[in-house]
């Protein structure tokens, strides 16, 4: 009867700590996803701006 209760703790512990491990895993890759989601954005306002604005050089 011990042996079961304690292999049932066990159990209870590494599925917990798996747990762990999938809520990281789901977390970084909503920050990567996120992350490359503000670079995409940054480098089409970068390019609008560069379309929008004209240069002050002097073409000759």
């Amino acid at each position: 009867m011990t042996m079961k209760l304690l292999r049932t703790l066990l159990m209870i512990a590494l599925a917990l700590c798996l747990t762990g491990c999938a809520v990281v895993t789901v977390v970084d890759a909503a920050v990567t996803v996120a992350a490359t989601g503000v670079k995409v954005a940054a480098k089409t306002v970068g390019a609008v701006a560069d379309a929008v604005i004209p240069d002050d050089e002097d073409e000759e």
